[in-house]
């Protein structure tokens, strides 16, 4: 028997915790064991430094595009308008004569559908570094310009860096598009107003759909064809086919005369 004033030995602590019954070893681990191990810890690392990357990019690039694009918005000198409804104008539509070079900004689009705050501007070309990465909107070189004949072809990321096209799959028939050109030097100020007439999912090499007259190549636009169209990748985090969206021009007027009433009405 052992005293109060003393410890338990070892051997008498072991057998009053275990019962009396002989201690078992733990199994050795082998070196596969221990690889498997290491490669399990490894997937999870890179798991979680996947699941960082994913959100900066989806998230991140949004905060700083956004930014930035409200900033370059700015830099158009855009004069305040009026909140009243101007004349709405269909003939002697006029066009920023000179295209501007690659990435230079030169207007505004305005979608209700998007949000009340929805103003992103729109940047010439589409290269992904200088113009959509960036500006956000990209005009195809080589379409019209806004309000001319033929067709004013744009493009925009649906996710990542702003994702100012993130919800093209919610236009409808007959909803308004709002593009304003504005140019400070020669004092060009203007409205453009469309209504989307279609939307269709195509494949990256149907170039058919950003034709002067859409889906019709080689046929020559009248007065009457004065198109937008809109391109996004499709489906989310794909890049496999296109989201396209069409709209003709309904009217103009002069930023001076005041706003256009699709920028004041809710859509339904």
């Amino acid at each position: 028997m052992t005293s109060h004033d003393t410890l338990p030995s070892r051997r008498d602590a072991q057998a009053s915790s275990d019962g009396g019954a002989p201690r078992k070893r733990r199994p050795r681990q082998t070196v596969g064991g221990a690889l498997l191990a290491l490669l399990a810890e490894l997937l999870i690392i890179a798991g979680a430094g996947t699941g960082l990357y994913v959100v900066w990019t989806a998230w991140w690039t949004d905060v700083v595009a956004v930014n930035e694009q409200h900033k370059l918005v700015e830099t158009l000198h855009q004069p305040e308008v009026k909140k009243v409804a101007g004349t709405e104008r269909r003939a002697d539509v006029p066009v920023l004569a000179e295209p501007p070079a690659l990435s230079d900004v030169f207007g505004t689009m305005q979608i209700p559908r998007f949000g009340a705050d929805y103003t992103r501007p729109i940047g010439e070309g589409t290269d992904r570094e200088k113009v959509l990465n960036t500006i956000g909107l990209g005009h195809y070189q080589d379409t019209a310009m806004p309000g001319a004949e033929g067709n004013f072809a744009v493009a925009g990321h649906r996710v990542t860096y702003g994702k100012p096209l993130n919800q093209i799959a919610d236009l409808k028939t007959g909803d308004s598009i709002v593009v304003r050109v504005t140019d400070a030097a020669t004092k060009f100020d203007n409205w453009y107003v469309y209504k989307v007439t279609d939307s269709q999912i195509v494949t990256p090499d149907h170039i058919e759909t950003i034709a002067p007259v859409p889906n019709k190549p080689g046929v020559a636009p009248t007065t009457d064809d004065r198109w937008l169209t809109l391109t996004a990748c499709h489906p989310m985090w794909s890049a496999a086919q296109r989201y396209v969206v069409h709209a003709k021009m309904d009217y103009w007027m002069p930023a001076s005369e005041g706003t256009p009433k699709e920028l004041t009405e809710t859509p339904k």
